[in-house]
């Protein structure tokens, strides 16, 4: 009896000792896993979010060409062309406006350098103002002009110069990363339904619990994603409206540009409309510039703080402050990634806090309210009182062997 106990007790540290090593073990790995794929969470999160939004069509496409492989090989190629695409044609049209401002500064220069500046410094009566103070402390306002100019472009060149191999580093970075993140959304197209399975068979969790955490997550993904989609096109439609009414020339144009930057998390519209209300200040006077930068502030403010809210909770089931403080919080913490991030983890959070109380608040008050509490504490004293009367109350007394033999033999 002894010996048996003595084996169960060290089977039992045995066993222990196992699952302390081996969780132990895994927590070591999954470390040097995350070390491993540290440098790589921003293109592995963009491909994550491209490849959920883009699952609905890569089923409908498999659908057609009865092939997972093809189905993902043709949206990521549809992706990428869509990136790179609108990338050259902006880096092309940046060459040209280079090039332009170079040859006009060349023709400046041509013309002895700032004759309009000399000129409106001799002929207008600021300039002349300005020209006679410089004058009372020994100085020439035309000489100081010609010096910073100089300064100025020696400036820049120096810093252009400095600055060109971290510029093409930087490049470098960006284009690794985008085909890193191209290659990750094919395999998760073509894998992802094998990838979410296995997710789902990891979690220890009941399936309606599994399936709840995920359906909330894929709710508040699309709606987010519909929110930005929404607010991005009314973004467009209304300031390309004050484009039309300002005299804009290529409203259209700006207006669709304007849409596409309602899409991105910093800058967002005022990418566009304020170089274009900077241009009316040059070309049609304050007058018409105070009206687009009225008109666009007024339109932004309705947009993003009555209409985006609206068009995100729906399907989200998250409040206006938990969802306020999700895009918020998710991009102070997560950068751009962090407008789907952060709400996502807050309705993740919320789908959680629903499972606990499901299982285990409303378990124990149902328990409780039938007075079926498994664990009950009662005085020694209290249950010898409220014991019901034996007939042999010598019994108590006797060793519980004799009272177990002598049972056994009335059974006989």
């Amino acid at each position: 009896m002894l010996a048996s106990a003595r084996l169960i007790y060290k089977l039992m540290n045995r066993e222990r000792i196992v699952q302390v090593f081996f969780f132990a073990l895994l927590a070591l790995i999954t470390y040097a896993l995350y070390l491993v794929l540290q440098p790589f969470f921003g293109p592995i999160a963009w491909a994550i979010l491209l490849a959920f939004l883009a699952h609905p069509a890569q089923s409908e496409l498999k659908r057609l060409v009865r092939s997972r492989t093809a189905a993902a090989a043709i949206i990521t190629l549809a992706i990428a062309l869509g990136v790179v695409l609108p990338a050259i044609w902006v880096s092309a049209h940046l060459v040209n406006e280079t090039q332009s401002a170079y040859e006009s500064l060349s023709t400046l220069s041509g013309r002895g350098g700032f004759g309009y500046i000399n000129h409106w410094l001799t002929h207008s009566r600021i300039g002349e103002r300005i020209t006679a103070l410089f004058a009372r402390f020994g100085f020439r306002l035309e000489d100081q002009i010609h010096s910073a100019a100089l300064g100025g472009a020696k400036i820049v060149s120096s810093y252009v110069i400095e600055h060109s191999a971290q510029v093409a580093s930087n490049l470098a970075t960006f284009v690794f990363h985008f085909v890193l993140a191209l290659v990750t959304l094919f395999y998760l197209l073509r894998d992802g339904e094998e990838y979410y399975l296995s997710l789902l068979e990891l979690m220890p969790l009941h399936e309606s619990d599994k399936i709840a955490i995920f359906e909330t997550l894929s709710a508040t993904l699309s709606s987010v994603m519909r929110g930005l989609m929404l607010t991005s096109l009314l973004d467009g439609v209304t300031i390309g409206l004050g484009y039309l009414i300002c005299g804009v020339p290529y409203w259209a144009l700006l207006a669709l540009a304007t849409a596409a930057a309602g899409l991105l998390p910093i800058g967002g519209t005022a990418i566009v409309w304020i170089p274009v209300a900077i241009y009316l200040v040059f070309q049609s006077g304050w007058g018409t510039a105070i009206i687009l930068v009225v008109w666009a502030g007024v339109m932004l403010t309705i947009i993003d703080n009555f209409i985006k809210p609206l068009a995100m909770r729906h399907g989200t089931e998250l409040s206006t402050l938990a969802l306020f403080f999700g895009l918020a919080g998710g991009l102070e913490g997560f950068g751009p990634i962090g407008i789907f991030a952060g709400p996502a983890v807050i309705a993740v959070f919320a789908a959680l806090l629903k499972v606990y109380r499901r299982t285990y608040v409303r378990t124990l008050v149902s328990e409780e309210e039938a007075g079926t509490s498994p664990i009950t504490i009662v005085p020694a004293s209290s249950a010898r009182s409220n014991r019901p009367p034996d007939d042999h109350p010598a019994d108590a007394e006797r060793p519980l062997t004799g009272r177990l033999g002598e049972a056994g033999g009335r059974t006989k």
